[in-house]
């Protein structure tokens, strides 16, 4: 898996600096993908790189990252 490794609900509430319900409820709406490699019974496992892409901002049409260095 090229992504990185899973991480559970609390360690990904943990690099988000956040709480573990709060995750569960992004995961619920859309906001952050998750998968359930065991079911119902395991949980919510997030990849590093979904964590990763959820922290990033959006960037803007027509700019890029040496734009907001200006």
């Amino acid at each position: 898996m090229s992504e990185g490794r899973l991480l559970t609900v609390h360690e990904a509430a943990e690099r988000i600096r956040s709480s573990p319900e709060t995750v569960r409820r992004w995961i619920r709406q859309g906001k952050l993908s998750a998968v359930r490699p065991g079911g119902a019974k395991l949980g919510y496992r997030i990849t590093e790189a979904e964590i990763e892409r959820f922290l990033t901002p959006p960037q803007l049409p027509g700019h890029t990252a040496s734009d907001a260095a200006q």
